[in-house]
């Protein structure tokens, strides 16, 4: 449940925000049904109080060079506070690490990595992820292709 109580308005300001987020306020404001003035207001609310973190362009992996999208479990030797924090610490520092999760179940964490071919992912291994202590297995699945892939989040349907 969100912080703040959001209305049917700001779920149609959401949906256009995610669908477009260049979309100017006039386009919003007249999109929604509403003047310029609190449409501005209710973007600006829902930035405030962290519902908008920020606004991004998605780009093509593949068009710039970075088809490989590799899934990898990892297991620590132990679950302690400690260890979590300088792993997720660590791994954030990893500009190959497109996404981190702790997780329940067989490994502890699930990170997706992306890179340009089997060589880079190789040294990533190696060089990066195989180096922080406390690993006890690294588990990697390969990416054949991409099903689907959303970044709109299932709001108010």
């Amino acid at each position: 449940m969100p912080k703040t109580p959001l209305d049917k308005t700001d779920y149609q300001i959401l949906h256009h925000l995610q669908n477009n987020a260049r979309i100017t306020n006039i386009e919003l404001a007249d999109d929604i049904g509403l003047s310029p003035s609190p449409c501005l207001r209710r973007v600006k609310s829902l930035e405030n109080n962290g519902v908008l973190k920020r606004y991004v362009a998605i780009v093509d992996a593949k068009a710039v060079g970075l088809p490989i999208s590799v899934f990898v479990s990892v297991s620590l030797n132990r679950q302690e506070r400690q260890g979590l924090e300088e792993f997720e610490h660590t791994v954030e520092q990893y500009q190959e690490v497109m996404e981190c999760y702790l997780m329940t179940g067989s490994s502890d964490y699930l990170l997706r990595v992306v890179v340009p071919d089997l060589e880079s992912y190789e040294r990533f291994l190696s060089n990066k992820l195989t180096r922080i202590k406390g690993i006890a297995n690294i588990q990697s699945s390969f990416a054949l292709k991409q099903v689907v892939y959303k970044t709109e989040l299932p709001l108010g349907n």
